[in-house]
């Protein structure tokens, strides 16, 4: 595979991954129970399942995305947060890692 292809490819997920979490976002905030006032959210999973903020960023329409994990239960959570201040479950799961992963070497197609 050709750098260009794996570049197309590449772009093709990365708009792919977008398109999925905006369908998903507006699909939580329509679903009551995936969303409510950010403080109650955060104090739920701190509690319930011992998840601090791990990452963060701005994503579309100024919402912000959240990453919550925990160490010591293996949780994750994934939030988006919108500019009014409903946040909305994303998705979760189990099995979290921390990983601090180098970038290949440039002109290396690896």
């Amino acid at each position: 595979m050709t750098r260009t292809t794996k570049m197309l490819h590449l772009g093709a997920l990365s708009a792919a991954a977008a398109l999925y979490i905006a369908s998903t976002t507006d699909a939580a905030a329509q679903n009551a129970r995936n969303c409510a006032p950010r403080d109650a959210v955060i104090d739920r999973l701190a509690e319930g399942y011992g998840e601090s903020r791990q990452s963060m960023g701005l994503g579309a329409n100024n919402a912000v995305i959240e990453v919550f994990a925990s160490d010591e239960t293996g949780t994750w959570t994934i939030t988006v947060t919108t500019p009014n201040g409903l946040t909305c479950l994303v998705a979760s799961g189990q099995s979290y890692e921390t990983l601090a992963e180098a970038l290949p070497a440039k002109g290396n197609d690896a």
